[in-house]
This record gives C-alpha cells, structure tokens and sequence, in this order.
C-alpha cells in the first residue's frame, strides 16, 4: 500500500471510529401527559378549534394564537420549540399521516399502565387502571441507581401524585417526587424552599391528583442545576386535565407551555458543562385520546387512544427531522432505547422490550 492509500485507509477508520463512539452519558426523559399525536404533527384541529362546546373561554384570543391554514404552520405556532430545534436536531416519530406508526403495547390506553410501560419496559397486563399501588415491575431507573456509575445519580419528578407509585419509591431507592410533596434535603436552594412554599400554598381542588406543572418542572430544573443526576425524569401532567375537563383551548395552552418548558430545559442542558453535548433526551406521551367528540376520552374502548408518539435529540441521534418512513414502534421499547444510549443492557424479573436501534447513529 502507498503512503496515500494508507493515509486515506488512516483517516477513513478514524472517521468511521469517531462517529461511532456514542457520547451520551446522561439520560433525562420528559413526558406529557394524553397529548395527542394530531396536535403535535398538526396543530390545532379544527374540528374542535371552532367548536363552542370544546373552546369555552377566550376562544377569539386562543385561534388567533394558534390558527392558521395548513397544518405545518398550526403546529410552529403550537410548538415552536419542537418545530424549529427538535425538527433540525433530532428525530420525530409518530405522524400516522404517513403510517409511522408509534403505540402502546398494553392494552388498556390510561395513564398508570402506560407509564409503567415506558420504564419498566414491559407491559404488564395486571396493571389495568390508575389505582394507587405500589408498581411490582423494576423499572431502569431503579436498575440505573444500583450501578455504581449512578449512586445518587438518578430522580425522577412528575406532577402526577400517582408518581412515586409507578416508580415505586419505597423499593426503588432513589429520589422520587410527585403530587404536591415538598422536595426534601439537608440543604435546599433559596428556589427550592420558594417553589415548597408556594405549592403548599396552592387551593388544591378534591378533583385534581397534580400539582401545577410548572412547579414539577421547576423542581426538577433546579435539582438538575444543584445534583447534575444522569438519570431523570420529568412527568407533566395538566394536558390530560385540560382534555378531560373538555376544555380544548386550555388543552392547547398546556401543550404550548409544555413546548416552551422542553425548549428551556434543552438551551440548560446545552449550557451546563455536565450535560452539553452528552445528554439525550426523550419527549414522549403515556397514552392517546379519541378523535372528534372522543378527544376527551381514552381508554380500552376508545378507538385511537393507543397512539402516541416521540421525539429525541442528543449527541448520538442524528439530524433526521420528522421521520415519514412507514413503520411501527411500541412504548414497551423506549426503557431499553435509554439504557443503550448508556450503552447499558438492562435486565429484569420481566422480557424486556427491545431498543430502537434506528435512532442512535451506527
């Protein structure tokens, strides 16, 4: 070989070896709760943006907001966050437009089920409901925090109060917040004690099991700030409140504040020397909601409340945008996905769904 084949061979492998050593070493997963894939792919849907019974108040002020004529730009206005950098620096799936196809694997579409499917990686088909149990199915959060690599390095946060159940904080073993818990520590940020205080101050209403998201999100922030953990999660709740509750323009606020919450969570991220350039991040939902007059709705009998979608960015997923190539991919698989972003195998009492290999580079 001459010296200008071997220098070329030289350089090739170099290449070749530098776009394949993954670079993540940190995990930070972001849900939102019953968000559909429509309006995350198409803005608002204006079967619903024009009805009076779904657009109670403010309705003028909400279409001006968010309408326009066609979907893309519906969904900029939405989500201008996901639709400017998440478009350009990651990868999008589940516009079942063009049949890419993003479901639950359990089989009955509400909350508890769904997001034990996402960390356990299984799905468990004796969790049926949203009844306060403690969740017997490991979850890769508990298997992370037993590693040395994340001793103290692994939290989770979620609006919902049903949140330390899913996680199981009793076994798991590290910090779980969820509902209107205080944070807890020896010392807590003047932010923390703030955020405490005002959550405790809160009109909690009989009817609601989350607290305001904005307060999960900021607790969460701010415990990243202080304790830089590899592992979190955050779960954001008040879009399934809003859709519940039938109020359509609210829904719409809830997944534009979400929007502006994972924008500002990225711009830290990409600001703080322990995380820029080495931490992935997954945006997904727990379940779907009906079309038309059942987007309120979810469940096992309502049709289309299986589809969800997501979302990653991070250093070792490459730019590809929306991806419109027909296929399918379960909920049961992102568990896995995050461990091999680790370049971890995790191992349950339970088979595990397998990872989505086509979002990391090869």
């Amino acid at each position: 070989m001459n010296k200008l084949c071997f220098c070329l061979a030289l350089v090739a492998f170099h290449t070749s070896f530098s776009q394949s050593t993954p670079k993540t070493e940190n995990i930070v997963i972001i849900t939102i709760d019953g968000a559909r894939w429509k309006e995350i792919f198409q803005g608002a849907d204006s079967l619903l943006f024009y009805d009076t019974k779904f657009m109670k108040k403010y309705a003028g002020t909400l279409q001006t907001k968010y309408g326009a004529a066609t979907f893309s730009e519906r969904r900029k206005k939405l989500m201008p966050f996901f639709w400017s950098v998440l478009e350009k620096d990651g990868q999008l799936y589940g516009n079942r437009t063009y049949s890419n196809n993003v479901a639950v694997k359990n089989p009955y579409n509400v909350s508890y089920p769904g997001y034990s499917e996402i960390y356990t990686g299984y799905p468990d088909p004796d969790i049926k409901t949203n009844d306060l149990l403690e969740n017997p199915n490991p979850n890769l959060f508990e298997f992370l925090s037993k590693l040395p690599a994340f001793k103290n390095k692994v939290a989770s946060f979620a609006s919902w109060d049903r949140g330390p159940y899913i996680m199981n904080e009793k076994r798991s073993g590290f910090p779980v917040n969820g509902g209107y818990e205080p944070v807890t520590g020896d010392k807590l940020s003047p932010l923390q004690q703030s955020l405490n205080t005002m959550q405790s101050q809160m009109p909690i209403m009989v009817s609601e099991s989350s607290r305001p998201d904005i307060f999960t999100y900021s607790h969460a922030k701010e415990y990243m700030r202080i304790n830089h953990p590899r592992a979190i999660s955050i779960g954001l709740a008040y879009t399934d409140d809003m859709a519940h509750d039938g109020n359509y323009g609210f829904y719409l606020e809830e997944i534009h504040a979400f929007d502006n919450m994972i924008g500002d969570l990225w711009s830290f991220i990409q600001s703080d020397n322990a995380y820029k350039n080495k931490t992935t991040m997954l945006i997904t939902v727990d379940h779907g909601r009906g079309y038309g007059n059942d987007w309120t709705s979810h469940g096992p009998t309502v049709l289309h409340s299986n589809e969800i979608w997501f979302a990653v960015i991070g250093p070792d997923t490459e730019a590809k945008g929306e991806i419109k190539t027909p296929g399918d991919l379960y909920q049961y698989q992102f568990a896995q996905t995050m461990a091999k972003f680790l370049r971890l195998t995790f191992t349950s009492t339970k088979p595990i769904g397998p990872a989505i290999e086509v979002v990391m580079k090869r």
